[in-house]
């Protein structure tokens, strides 16, 4: 059964369409922007938490024609001077890079050149989502996979699990596919049932 509920359909392509905004709605705007050449500079540097949404806008930026790094945070020396001559080089010929990071660009121990160079364009640092703002974007997912969330469901996930988005996202995806299979509905007992088959979430 645990296999069963680890063999997930994959989720739909990050999008911009389909990222909840919360407070980040500014973020998104210039991101836009950036790539078709309208905004206040064509390099923009994220940051924030685990699972506040770096990854997401990254990969939708991406599919927009944008180019990105992510985690450089985690870059070696070579691969930090690879992204600091990358920076140089589409500064000169145009284009748009967008990166993503754990910390703001000067608190992350990277080369200063690099450092200087993601801090010259925008900043933004991701904020968090609210619980209400959590449960519309579940309600969302929900509802573009045809599910019937309970909303009890969704308050025992933000009370009990943990609370990135991508995790309440995989938990709502393992409950869609367990309630397909055994042919029944959605509730908090199958919720705590799928709960200790995986402790992960």
């Amino acid at each position: 059964m645990k296999q069963l509920l680890l063999d997930i359909q994959p989720p739909p392509p990050a999008s911009f369409e389909n990222f909840t905004l919360g407070k980040n709605a500014e973020v998104v705007m210039n991101i836009k922007e950036a790539i078709h050449g309208n905004a206040p500079s064509r390099f923009i540097y994220l940051w924030g938490a685990s699972g506040s949404g770096k990854t997401h806008l990254l990969k939708a930026a991406q599919a927009q024609g944008a180019e990105v790094a992510d985690n450089v945070h985690l870059l070696n020396h070579q691969a930090q001077v690879g992204l600091f001559n990358h920076y140089n080089q589409i500064k000169t010929d145009g284009g748009c890079l967008i990166c993503a990071g754990s910390h703001a660009p000067m608190q992350m121990g990277l080369r200063e050149d690099l450092a200087t160079r993601l801090a010259w364009g925008l900043v933004y640092q991701l904020q968090p989502l609210s619980d209400t703002e959590k449960a519309t974007a579940l309600q969302a997912h929900a509802r573009e996979r045809g599910i019937n969330l309970p909303d009890e469901v969704i308050d025992y996930c933000l009370s009990n699990l943990r609370r990135d988005l991508p995790t309440l996202m995989t938990v709502l995806d393992a409950l869609d596919t367990w309630s397909l299979v055994t042919k029944k509905r959605i509730t908090v007992p199958m919720l705590k049932q799928l709960i200790q088959l995986d402790l992960s979430f």
